[in-house]
């Protein structure tokens, strides 16, 4: 397998990319559905913003550097990669606190109708915050859910890839259901956005939101984005009315007026570092392009299950690729000390509760060869018992 795979990466159109990520030779990383390499432009504009931005600059570089501009920027650069227009998507927060303006925005758009519905299993923080407003939250299985739209629900909120199993959503098809109930649809893209073809205005999405640090390779806290389709831009009304999202925020009013489009989605100050970091990332992405990043992911994915072959291990995702994101879940009752083994041995995945392995296929930066030897060692591993070791089942906190 190793030959075939060093043919494959002599083939591959985006092998050069990889020398563009700081990673260490030592390390085959299977991890960047959870977070991002670090590309090697990132310390270099961090240094020009802290040194001379603000080290020199001082508050200047709010306008001379246009810091106050970044949210704008990166969300209309971030647009392009999920099928959406400059002025629907903006940069700020977080996955959780996105989710909660528009949550709360989709119950003011929708009078009469106190339901989101979504799935049971979704990612935690999506039925967190769901909890946290005033909403009535519902739940059905994935095959149940159109007919779970009734006319009580105001939001449907779903996760594109489901961040366990990788199984994707036909947004196309679930959000035309939701607006023939009458709903709005709000798509949470932290495992699709810069991973697999995203279109939100095709399709007809109304919200959605994702994170800056796992495909996008923003780094750890990496402000979040946010979209609302045009369309919805006037009546738009969020909960965290902050200064930011003001109409004049340097005319300090003691009345709140929300800024136009989008802009009011905005609250606090921009991390300006964070997002200086999160914008080298999106520029990458952008450069590399989506549908070759979608295209070496598939392969990288086949890949590895040729080479893993039959195993005691139960794969979750879907055998389709094109159904899947950008990884593959297994099911073993001893997951957990697999990911430690794996770890152990240079090779960094990750576990999910309560039994699954999880293996991200990044494909800016990771080879054939990379999941050639990947996929012998977790052999090895299951073959030899290696992970029966107390060492390997003790948790940390962060799994």
């Amino acid at each position: 397998m190793l030959l075939r795979a060093r043919e494959l990466d002599e083939a591959d159109p985006l092998a050069d990319y990889r020398d563009r990520f700081l990673l260490p030779d030592e390390v085959i990383y299977l991890d960047g559905n959870s977070l991002g390499a670090l590309p090697r432009a990132t310390p270099k504009r961090i240094a020009e913003v802290v040194g001379t931005e603000w080290g020199h600059g001082l508050i200047r570089s709010w306008n001379s550097a246009d810091w106050i501009g970044l949210p704008q920027r990166v969300g209309g650069k971030i647009a392009p990669l999920i099928g959406a227009a400059p002025h629907e998507v903006i940069a700020c927060d977080s996955v959780s606190v996105n989710l909660f303006k528009l949550i709360s925005a989709a119950l003011e758009l929708r009078p009469g109708r106190n339901v989101v519905l979504s799935e049971p299993g979704n990612f935690p923080t999506d039925l967190y915050m769901i909890e946290g407003s005033r909403a009535e939250q519902r739940l059905a299985d994935r095959e149940s859910l159109a007919g779970a739209l009734d006319d009580c629900v105001a939001l449907l909120l779903l996760t594109h890839a489901h961040y366990k199993t990788g199984a994707v959503f036909d947004m196309a098809a679930l959000t035309k259901a939701a607006h023939d109930a009458g709903a709005l649809v709000l798509w949470d893209l932290s495992h699709s956005g810069g991973a697999l073809p995203v279109d939100l205005r095709s399709c007809g999405a109304d919200f959605a939101v994702g994170c800056g640090y796992k495909y996008l390779n923003g780094g750890p806290g990496a402000p979040a984005y946010a979209f609302v389709a045009e369309r919805h831009h006037d009546a738009l009304r969020q909960p965290l009315s902050g200064w930011m999202g003001h109409a004049q925020p340097f005319a300090f009013d003691d009345a709140y007026r929300p800024a136009p489009g989008v802009d009011r989605l905005l609250c606090g100050t921009p991390p300006v570092i964070q997002m200086t970091a999160l914008e080298v990332g999106v520029d990458l992405v952008a450069e590399m392009g989506v549908e070759r990043l979608w295209a070496k992911s598939r392969a990288l994915s086949e890949f590895f299950r040729e080479c893993l072959g039959k195993t005691e291990l139960e794969l979750v995702s879907p055998t389709d690729a094109d159904a899947r994101g950008s990884q593959l879940s297994y099911r073993h009752e001893e997951a957990y000390a697999l990911s430690q083994t794996l770890i152990a041995r240079g090779i960094i995945g990750d576990f999910r509760a309560p039994d699954i392995l999880r293996l991200g296929f990044a494909p800016a930066y990771l080879t054939f060869e990379d999941i050639a030897r990947a996929a012998a060692a977790l052999r090895e591993i299951l073959d030899t018992g290696a992970w029966d070791r107390d060492e390997f089942r003790q948790r940390a906190a962060v799994t």
